[in-house]
């Protein structure tokens, strides 16, 4: 669902995959860069510097590098104090329960990123090595391998905004929540939390030691996004946070000052105990696609990421004092087919949407003028450059009309006199799902309605405003749906391989699934090497390809705007930043 805005500040190095919609394409800035950027004028930039290219240089744009970050990245002594940093998100709700299913969306990561715990994290492009952050863990200690044992010494200082102790209690609950032993909450993975056989209290309730009864790889992504005590209720856990932020159950370097469907206002918070905010202010508004831009142009917001055309990308370049930049996203873009909804609950037509879909057409639109080779991803867990990728798409599902209209006759539909296929006085027929204003989604919806005509099958486009994406997604509201997946850690995949493709999972977005590959899922997060978890996670992916729910679509770029001098914002792989450490540029 994005790096549209998604996730671009925030801290969570989160086990599970964010949805996304498509609506945006989703060192230091030293002195060497500034005069890269004025050279680049004169005879061409080669390389894109990390703070961007400036809008005054006119020429071609470089190809970013996959290891490289472009979000100008700045210490806090860079940075000046105070400040506001205004952005827009198309989405902002209405569950603010970033842990709950129907919260764990792109848009909300980052507005949680400003108010909420954020422990694990990655301070590089590739995300080699997990880290803590000292403001709310001190240390970890491996106390022995069998069985699994952990223990967490948490920072004295940590509270949460109510006055309660961030402590064992705060890992217990989340535990509870997320372990699936209770199947009325709705979580986007249990993942990890199903391997633990108890949380207690150390020497101090300010020590947690986490026993596991089974192994579990991915044991230092857990507890991320952290749940309050008192939000264990699964009634108020999975609806209590429905347009209410609780801001005193969070624990950050802001708090929420306003919130409206609209527009949320975050200030430093006076009871954080970690290095103050370096800005006093930031505004998140909601916007269409076109509005942010505009807005951008206009002066009215400081940053712009959703830009997914040649003429975006040009209308950001037209703004004086900006910087565009851009890079390789954490991001997969993909198509869902709702199985359990009319036509869909047919597998033949399923497959047969599959092999009428071109592919290469519809990513010449989605990256037309942009200059961006993206061939079809075969995976919706591992990057095409993660080691051990493998492309997982059914040799029988490729581009080909012919033999899509080949399996709808094969499973009993004959083709009638209006040119699309029936059974049993049926019509196959549904419904292609896109959101907001932006004109590049519409294209992509009229050329797929038009690929399925060619096959036979009678596609109509639906076009909602954005703010209506998570609660369509969420209710199954849709027949085809386009969106994308925001992976927040390289190894998003142990545990978003049974987020995405379990039977059971609240995020199988398709209602595909079956116990055979549920029961190679549950084994993807149970083993420690890395070559046997991806063999495992690729077997069990192509048998839920193989059931056409999903289709991968593309890796895209993220290209983002900021006004020229705004510091550590910006495409940077799997690289968290601290929000206390964004602001202006000294």
């Amino acid at each position: 669902m994005k790096k549209t805005n998604a996730g671009k500040l925030t801290v969570f190095a989160a086990a599970a995959l964010s949805v996304a919609m498509l609506l945006g394409a989703c060192g230091g800035a030293s002195t060497a860069n500034n005069n890269n950027n004025a050279a680049g004028n004169k005879a061409g930039i080669t390389e894109e510097p990390a703070a961007g290219v400036d809008t005054s240089y006119t020429g071609a744009l470089p190809m970013p590098k996959v290891d490289k970050r472009y979000d100008n990245p700045q210490p806090r002594e860079n940075i000046k104090d105070g400040g506001t940093y205004t952005f827009s998100l198309s989405d902002m709700g209405p569950n603010w329960n970033y842990a709950s299913n129907d919260g764990n969306t792109a848009y909300m990561g980052t507005l949680w990123g400003f108010y909420q715990p954020s422990l694990p994290y990655y301070d590089t492009v590739k995300g080699e090595k997990v880290k803590y952050n000292p403001d709310y863990i001190t240390s970890v200690k491996k106390v022995s391998d069998k069985p699994l044992v952990v223990q967490y010494n948490l920072n004295p200082k940590a509270k949460w905004n109510d006055g309660t102790d961030i402590d064992y209690t705060a890992f217990k609950a989340t535990w509870e929540v997320m372990n699936g032993k209770n199947e009325a909450y709705s979580v986007p993975s249990h993942e990890g939390y199903d391997c633990i056989e108890s949380v207690e209290q150390g020497a101090t309730p300010k020590q947690v030691i986490v026993k596991y009864d089974k192994p579990c790889a991915t044991w230092e992504m857990l507890f991320a996004p952290l749940v309050h005590p008192k939000a264990v209720d699964p009634t108020v856990f999975n609806q209590g946070w429905v347009n209410n932020p609780h801001n005193e159950w969070g624990a950050g370097p802001f708090e929420i000052q306003s919130a409206t469907e609209d527009q949320v206002v975050f200030v430093r918070n006076p009871k954080w105990w970690g290095k103050k905010a370096k800005l006093d202010k930031v505004v998140v508004k909601r916007m269409e696609d076109t509005a942010a831009m505009n807005a951008f142009q206009n002066g009215e917001i400081d940053s712009v990421d959703s830009i997914s055309t040649k003429d975006k990308i040009k209308a950001a370049r037209s703004v004086k004092g900006a910087q565009l930049r851009y890079g390789y996203s954490t991001k997969i873009r993909v198509i869902n087919l709702n199985a359990k909804a009319g036509a869909f609950k047919d597998k033949a037509v399923r497959k047969a949407v599959a092999q009428a879909f071109d592919v290469a057409t519809y990513n010449k639109i989605q990256f037309q003028g942009m200059n961006w080779k993206s061939e079809q991803p075969g995976s919706e867990l591992l990057s095409m450059f993660q080691a051990g990728y493998k492309n997982n798409l059914p040799a029988d599902g490729k581009f080909n009309v012919e033999n899509a209209k080949k399996t709808l006759e094969a499973a009993g539909y004959k083709m009638g006199k209006d040119g699309y296929y029936a059974k049993n006085g049926k019509t196959v027929q549904f419904s292609f799902t896109f959101f907001g204003d932006d004109s590049t989604q519409a294209a992509l919806a009229n050329a797929f309605q038009a690929m399925m005509k060619k096959a036979g099958m009678k596609c109509k486009t639906v076009n909602k405003p954005a703010s209506k994406f998570s609660k369509t997604v969420t209710s199954f509201d849709f027949q085809v749906l386009p969106m994308a997946w925001v992976s927040q850690s390289p190894l998003s995949f142990l545990a978003s391989a049974s987020q995405l493709y379990g039977s059971k999972s609240d995020s199988n977005f398709t209602g595909t699934g079956n116990k055979k590959i549920d029961a190679l899922l549950a084994k993807v997060g149970k083993i420690y090497d890395y070559k046997e978890q991806t063999a495992l996670s690729n077997k069990a992916e192509s048998m839920a390809l193989a059931e056409y729910g999903t289709l991968p679509v593309s890796a895209p770029p993220t290209y983002q705007a900021y006004k020229k001098g705004f510091a550590n914002g910006g495409p940077a792989g799997y690289a968290n930043v601290f929000v206390e450490n964004i602001g202006w540029q000294k």
